[in-house]
């Protein structure tokens, strides 16, 4: 008998920075456990050069990264997710697609790193994969087979409240 695999969903307004971070962080840190993907609800169509810089010169697998629709997902065929996590706070007050499964949905919203100009945007980068970071690792130290669905509803929330949190991170959604 093999574990599950979890298949999990970043969502964010534009998917070109926080939910690819999301998506990658996801799928290093979740050694096999988790598979991520990312989507936006009006998506730019690039991945901001970045987000690109900032996970390759720290060894993550860039290729194939794209900026697409979460309608990409909400079609016959596309993967069942256990878990939706909004990181803009934008995405978070969206009508989102039916979702195949009911998954687990919580806000994680964090600062748009896109937002800085200049200087300083490679650090804000740095700085939301870390608040990121955080995020994941608290969630995959869960022992989501033991935890009801309103206890593990619980914990995504209070995860969505840590270090760097948006206006509206934890928010009910």
């Amino acid at each position: 008998m093999t574990d599950k695999i979890y298949n999990v969903l970043f969502l964010c307004t534009g998917n070109s920075a926080r939910s690819i971070l999301g998506e990658a962080l996801m799928n290093k840190l979740g050694e096999g456990r988790f598979r991520a993907w990312s989507a936006g609800s009006q998506p730019k169509g690039e991945v901001h050069p970045m987000a690109l810089s900032v996970l390759s010169g720290l060894g993550f697998d860039v290729e194939g990264m794209r900026s697409k629709s979460w309608d990409e997902f909400a079609v016959p065929g596309a993967p069942q997710f256990d878990f939706i996590f909004t990181v803009c706070d934008n995405a978070a007050g969206e009508t989102c697609p039916v979702w195949i499964g009911h998954p687990m949905t919580a806000h994680w919203g964090i600062e748009d790193p896109a937002a800085v100009e200049g200087d300083g945007q490679r650090d804000a980068f740095l700085q939301a994969l870390c608040f990121l970071q955080n995020r994941i690792a608290l969630f995959l130290a869960l022992p989501l087979s033991s935890l009801d669905d309103m206890a593990t509803r619980r914990k995504l929330k209070e995860i969505g409240q840590s270090d760097g949190a948006s206006t509206k991170a934890g928010a009910d959604l």
